[in-house]
């Protein structure tokens, strides 16, 4: 798969917003409670699929101001990865706007990466990780189910509604 400078342009601007919606609310965005609503964005390799590399940068470049050290940067950040890929492979060769129970599935992949991976990396931090693990883990998949079916939903099924976004998503995907 060749990648175009438009199209390596377009993933680091995502992972750039990544990275700067989590900085500017790091107050939610970091701790025991990561409301992190640039996990919206995930949304976007259902789209365009090599965004998830930009998100993948930007979930690294945010880690490094969190407090959960190295294995958030390197586990957090492939978390991310994982469920950007899962995503696109859900949506691939999809009709946009994706259906109900499609958008659903491909909402769903950060709950069941974030949970127990990034509720590892807090756990491990406590130094009680197995005693710790599956409260963090539930409640990182809780709030990462709040940002992706409250914000990250209703954007996946009205984003292709706007000419503009299609239009754009189309540019660089047939590149």
């Amino acid at each position: 798969m060749k990648i175009s400078t438009r199209k390596l342009a377009s993933a680091a601007v995502v992972g750039a917003a990544y990275a700067a919606l989590t900085l500017l609310l790091a107050p939610i965005s970091f701790g025991l409670v990561q409301f992190r609503v640039s996990e919206a964005l995930c949304i976007l390799p259902a789209f365009v699929p090599f965004t998830a590399w930009g998100l993948w940068a930007g979930c690294a470049i945010a880690n490094l101001a969190g407090g959960y050290g190295i294995p958030d940067i390197v586990f957090g950040s492939l978390a991310t990865l994982g469920a950007s890929l899962c995503m696109a492979a859900i949506a691939k060769g999809r009709k946009q706007p994706l259906g109900l129970g499609r958008a659903i599935a491909v909402c769903f992949m950060p709950v069941v990466w974030n949970g127990p991976i990034v509720g590892g990396v807090i756990a491990y931090s406590t130094g009680a990780f197995w005693a710790a693990l599956p409260l963090n883990s539930l409640q990182i998949a809780v709030e990462e189910a709040l940002v992706m079916y409250v914000i990250g939903l209703p954007l996946l099924k009205l984003l292709p509604r706007s000419t503009a976004f299609s239009k754009a998503m189309d540019e660089l995907n047939n590149r």
